[in-house]
């Protein structure tokens, strides 16, 4: 192995590329030069994947956007179940209202009765598209874990968001809808609003 090449901690391809190179004395052929350039070309493809993988937060990404995702997704199924059950409700007090009607009117509510039953079908529909992104999601999840894993982990101040800043309470409470396990409590909201005066 050439003695200019110091010798650290190195990576595969690093390895690969060294191995290659102590196997070499004299002047290289075509072959051997196209198959050093070819390999360095490798080290450094390597080396930028492992760069934008680490821009991407992985950890973020599998322990806190993917799971936040299903679960808003989850509750976006249940409040729809439940928006569905009651629109179902209603529909049966109206049917018993029918038998009280005009033949023209029972028949005008019974239509509308019908129309509406059909309409929330949407619900089951919703929902099994909804399942199909949550286990889309879970795979993605999974693969950004087994290439992160793949490359042997990255380094905590590698894996950090440049310009990532922390957000202000008032941005912190102000997202829309939340789950029910992390709704802010009237008390954050009484306080937030004090902070305006």
């Amino acid at each position: 192995m050439p003695d200019d090449i110091p010798q650290t901690t190195c990576d595969p391809i690093e390895l690969a590329v060294r191995a290659v190179l102590g196997s070499m004395s004299g002047d290289l052929s075509v072959t051997e030069a196209t198959l050093l350039s070819e390999l360095e070309a490798l080290g450094r493809e390597v080396s930028r994947a492992k760069s934008e993988i680490a821009a991407l937060s992985v950890d973020d990404i599998t322990a806190s956007h993917i799971p936040a995702a299903t679960d808003e997704l989850d509750a976006v199924v249940a409040h729809t179940a439940t928006a569905t059950n009651e629109i179902l409700d209603a529909c049966e007090v109206l049917e018993g209202l029918q038998p009280d009607l005009a033949a023209e009117g029972a028949a005008a509510l019974s239509g509308a009765v019908t129309r509406i039953y059909e309409a929330c079908s949407f619900q089951d529909i919703t929902g099994q598209r909804i399942s199909k992104v949550v286990n889309a999601l879970k795979a993605i999840e999974g693969r950004v874990a087994a290439v992160s894993e793949r490359f042997g982990g990255l380094p905590a101040a590698m894996a950090a968001p440049a310009g990532a800043t922390a957000r202000t309470e008032g941005e912190a409470l102000a997202n829309g809808p939340q789950l029910p396990a992390t709704a802010s409590s009237q008390a954050e909201i009484d306080r937030l609003l004090a902070s305006f005066d």
